[in-house]
């Protein structure tokens, strides 16, 4: 990539690849809706539904249905593409990500339903929270189950010059990692912060008088809380990420004098 100003090359680690709509990988251009820049957009509506006040089951299953959904899309978009991502294990990430939101949303809101020792008050903040764990679960499942298929072959590493040094087993773990990680921070702030602001809210004499004002002003806080939370998530760990050769496999040490390597961490 060039600078438009010098001329010069800009070094893949200091690319703003994250913010392209082109996937670093294949130079493919990368449909809106699974862009990152795109998630907020598309996202807030999916996460104004999985916050509905008194869910009745269909919607519980519906909404954690379409969450999943954009969420495997949108990892399988911005996956790391050095290595062919076969169907198959796409499908698994889907379908595992699918169950496990579903069977722990439904299970949970069952538990509270019969549990005996909470008032009707408490038992309707508690489902409040429900939708966290399920998603923060269920999206941790849809990456490893998606690319797990990486740690068995690796991803490829280069220096700053981009030129390929080999495939890294190391750097596929460390991939898995990171990229596992921001997927469990994300949906905290998101699915945890608008049911805190929303019971304040719904106490106020505004909403008291204008019920029918709640799904905006749920609207309104769960973009917030989306739009300030993606940055934070993404930038825990940067797409271009880097790993020390010297923890790389001994076939790779001695393929380079660079003593760090960079990677395509996906997001």
């Amino acid at each position: 990539m060039i600078h438009p100003d010098t001329g010069e090359k800009i070094l893949m680690p200091f690319r703003m690849s994250g913010k392209s709509m082109i996937h670093p990988d294949t130079g493919e251009k990368i449909l809106m809706p699974f862009r990152m820049s795109g998630f907020v957009p598309f996202g807030a509506p999916i996460v104004v539904g999985l916050l509905l006040p008194n869910p009745s089951m269909f919607q519980t299953v519906f909404w954690q249905w379409i969450n999943q959904s954009h969420n495997a899309c949108v990892n399988y978009s911005n996956r790391n593409a050095t290595k062919e991502t076969p169907t198959s294990r796409f499908l698994m990430g889907y379908f595992g990500a699918v169950t496990s939101a579903v069977s722990i949303a439904v299970g949970l809101n069952l538990l509270i339903k019969k549990a005996q020792n909470f008032s009707p008050a408490t038992k309707t903040i508690i489902k409040k929270f429900i939708p966290f764990p399920a998603v923060a679960t269920a999206s941790t499942c849809n990456v490893l189950l998606m690319r797990n298929f990486e740690l068995s072959e690796g991803i490829v590493v280069f220096d700053q010059n981009e030129k390929m040094v080999g495939t890294s087993k190391v750097a596929a773990k460390k991939a898995l990692k990171e990229t596992a990680l921001t997927r469990m921070f994300l949906p905290a702030p998101i699915l945890i912060i608008p049911p805190i602001i929303m019971s304040a809210l719904e106490k106020t004499k505004f909403l008291k008088k204008y019920p029918r004002m709640h799904l905006p002003c749920n609207a309104v806080v769960c973009t917030a809380a989306f739009g300030l939370a993606l940055p934070v998530a993404i930038a825990l760990f940067p797409q271009m990420s880097q790993v020390n050769t010297s923890d790389l496999e001994p076939e790779l040490k001695g393929l380079t004098d660079e003593s760090v390597l960079y990677y395509n961490k996906g997001l």
